[in-house]
């Protein structure tokens, strides 16, 4: 992860929450007052977002110790602690929610991500992400994709070519529209293209696609269009996959399932934070 963005969205985020002042914070505790503030999983799942806490109290306060139980990717119980911070009470309560928020739902991710990935296991295939991602978090919700063990997909529209319906029926043919791109771009980029037939299949092969998508086509569809492309290039599924109907996608024989499911539907995990006075320093 970029450490450096990460701190300057970090920075944007408290700012938003804080304003001009913690108003609540500010005025129930005096300068210097210390605490503690817990994060306690209130349900199980895959952990994601020990950078966020560490930067984020550090912005905040560099005098905050901090402490995280977890790694990215470990798999955590119920009533488990995953963090805890230790310093001024007033920073860390500027800090918590979010914070808190943030790892909730790259923990939500990367719990889908790890199951995702599970049911795949054995599998030549790799569960992908998509960039249906929340506008502002796609660093941070890709980043958790990964910590739960599935994959990334191109991070935006600057660093791979995909050739849709649109683009192929602007420019006249997949043909036409994969020899423009490769006639104007480095050999560094990938070109993708998205096939609903044996035709356009056929067409991409030939016009030299370094990626196939089967879009939207059923698991037994996908069995007969991959016979068609050589092994030398990669191939993708997607389109109405999910984690209810990933199993049926198992023994295809595509290189890549991408799943939007895993960021733009996802729901944050139930994780609480508990503040408690440090003993003998808070009145």
């Amino acid at each position: 992860m970029n450490i450096l963005k990460l701190k300057q969205m970090l920075q944007q985020f408290l700012m938003e929450d804080i304003g001009e002042c913690d108003v609540t914070s500010d005025t129930i505790f005096d300068q210097g007052e210390q605490g503690t503030l817990t994060f306690i999983a209130k349900e199980g799942g895959v952990f994601s977002g020990g950078d966020v806490i560490q930067t984020g109290f550090a912005l905040l306060d560099e005098q905050i110790e901090v402490c995280v139980f977890v790694k990215d990717g470990e798999v955590f119980e119920e009533g488990q602690q995953l963090a805890k911070m230790t310093g001024d009470m007033a920073s860390l309560l500027k800090g918590e929610r979010v914070v808190l928020n943030l790892v909730q739902r790259m923990s939500g991710i990367a719990t889908q991500a790890h199951k995702a990935a599970m049911i795949l296991a054995g599998t030549k295939t790799r569960a992908c992400d998509t960039r249906k991602t929340t506008p502002g978090l796609r660093m941070l919700e890709k980043y958790a994709v990964r910590s739960g063990g599935a994959f990334n997909h191109r991070y935006g529209l600057y660093d791979a070519v995909m050739i849709k319906d649109n683009h192929i029926s602007f420019a006249g043919s997949i043909t036409k529209a994969v020899q423009t791109v490769k006639s104007k771009l480095g050999h560094t980029t990938k070109v993708e293209v998205e096939t609903e037939s044996p035709q356009q299949v056929l067409e991409a092969v030939e016009a030299g696609a370094d990626i196939i998508m089967f879009d939207n086509r059923s698991p037994e569809e996908i069995k007969q269009l991959i016979k068609l492309v050589p092994a030398h290039i990669i191939t993708e599924a997607s389109g109405g996959i999910h984690l209810d109907n990933l199993a049926s996608y198992r023994e295809t024989g595509v290189d890549y399932i991408s799943l939007g499911s895993l960021t733009h539907s996802v729901r944050a995990l139930d994780i609480s934070a508990k503040v408690k006075e440090q003993e003998g320093i808070l009145k």
